[in-house]
């Protein structure tokens, strides 16, 4: 008996060992994925879950599930009209299906970033540098659409894509300053002539008015003589309306 119980110790001692060697944790932001004998063999919910390790029989790959946020270096495109830009943004995605971004793809992670680099430059050139720098929310939901749909087999969901920063070569930067300030200049023209035409427009009307009614010219002519005599650094010039002359010139007729 006692060989018999040393060799139901080492077996009980064994399997106590391959109990304790196949316990793990997953933590609620994780999901394990399984494979048996090198087959997906299902999905592990968050908690205290056991494989069999036994000669690597089971393995279990933890995924993590959060939100990510990867920033998409500075690529150099060209626009539709030409012009040499370069871009950089920030992608959001998480995992939606832990399956799939284990055995669809090597490294999702890389993955996601090259697929948002080239939709990124294939995107700047499909417009214009105005329609880029006016239209950046558009863009930006473009490449999410596309990298979204390309992303989805790997198990990917794509919850943003926000361009941060274009850059333009100085020359470039020289142009669109000197281009502001030529249309900051017309509207001060056109502003400048609209108040010649409003002041000519009210001085036409005034004219017209004083012509009108006997005697207002000659109050207008005492008031710009009270105007300027208020101030003693003036020279106050006496104006005689022609009204008066003609009047002086029946007297001496009489």
């Amino acid at each position: 008996m006692g060989p018999f119980l040393s060799v139901l110790s080492l077996v009980g001692i064994f399997i106590v060992v391959i109990l304790i060697a196949g316990l793990r944790v997953v933590d609620q932001n994780e999901r394990g994925v399984i494979l048996t004998l090198g087959r997906y063999a299902g999905m592990r919910q968050p908690g205290l879950t056991w494989i069999f390790t036994f000669l690597n029989i089971q393995r279990m790959f933890k995924i993590d599930i959060r939100t990510k946020v990867a920033d998409v270096p500075d690529q150099e495109s060209i626009t539709r009209d030409n012009v040499s830009v370069k871009i950089n943004a920030v992608i959001y995605y998480r995992v939606v299906d832990a399956s799939k971004a284990k055995l669809e793809v090597e490294n999702y992670e890389f993955a996601v970033s090259q697929l948002a680099q080239t939709t990124m430059r294939n995107a700047s050139g499909e417009v214009t540098l105005d329609e880029l720098l006016a239209n950046r929310e558009q863009i930006s939901s473009r490449i999410k659409e596309i990298v979204d749909k390309s992303s989805e087999s790997w198990g990917i969901q794509i919850i943003d894509v926000e361009l941060k920063d274009i850059t333009l070569p100085e020359g470039m930067k020289r142009t669109i300053a000197k281009q502001a300030e030529a249309e900051r200049e017309k509207r001060a023209v056109i502003i400048n002539s609209e108040g010649e035409v409003l002041a000519s427009q009210n001085l036409s009307k005034a004219a017209e008015t004083l012509a009108k009614v006997p005697g207002a010219l000659h109050l207008r002519t005492l008031q710009s003589i009270n105007d300027m005599s208020s101030d003693d650094s003036n020279t106050v010039v006496f104006m005689v309306p022609v009204e008066t002359l003609k009047a002086f010139d029946g007297f001496a007729k009489k």
